[in-house]
């Protein structure tokens, strides 16, 4: 397997741990879904509406310039009362904007891991759960191999395929649009 280009994940410790053992090269970001469920939680209910507002215009940004502002204004609205929220959106500030230097097409889908894909894993969990087990680590794998390769006909394509490879041999995005053929790259 060639690695990912780019990885979109929650705060998963472990994944970001083994994703860069295995994939050095493979950039990440942040899932949106996720931070703007769980940074309101640290806030009273009565600053969490706004606070998913803020976020909100994070993740809405039309560049990284944008994004930056706007976590700028988040922290300044939240930072003396509420350092905590705070710090899970600037802990990840280098990594919540990076689905900007990739085509504008894919900023819906690199923004969360929150897909039609997700459903592979409650399919396998309900299947795991049913047959308590699948007895081996080869049957295991092999259930989860069919369930996989069954539920991949259900997902959705990415959108504008058509920018992958460009995405794929290097070509460089800004604001979500591509500024640099992948042969000028190597020139």
């Amino acid at each position: 397997m060639r690695a990912p280009v780019l990885a979109v994940g929650d705060g998963a410790l472990g994944f970001w741990k083994a994703l860069a053992e295995v994939f050095p090269t493979t950039r990440e970001t942040r899932c949106w879904v996720h931070k703007t469920a769980n940074v309101p939680g640290s806030l009273p209910k009565s600053a969490q509406r706004g606070a998913k507002k803020a976020i909100q215009d994070i993740c809405n940004a039309e560049d990284k310039q944008h994004a930056e502002a706007a976590i700028r204004t988040f922290a300044q609205l939240y930072g003396a009362k509420f350092p905590k929220a705070i710090k899970e959106i600037t802990d990840d500030q280098a990594e919540l904007p990076t689905f900007h230097d990739f085509p504008a097409e894919h900023w819906i889908q690199l923004r969360t891991t929150k897909s039609d894909r997700v459903h592979v894993r409650h399919t396998v969990r309900l299947r795991t759960k049913v047959t308590r087990g699948a007895g081996s680590r080869t049957a295991a794998l092999a259930m989860v191999f069919k369930l996989v390769e069954s539920a991949q006909q259900r997902w959705r394509a990415v959108n504008a395929p058509h920018p992958v490879a460009l995405v794929r041999a290097g070509a460089r995005f800004e604001r979500g649009r591509l500024v640099e053929r992948p042969e000028a790259v190597e020139a």
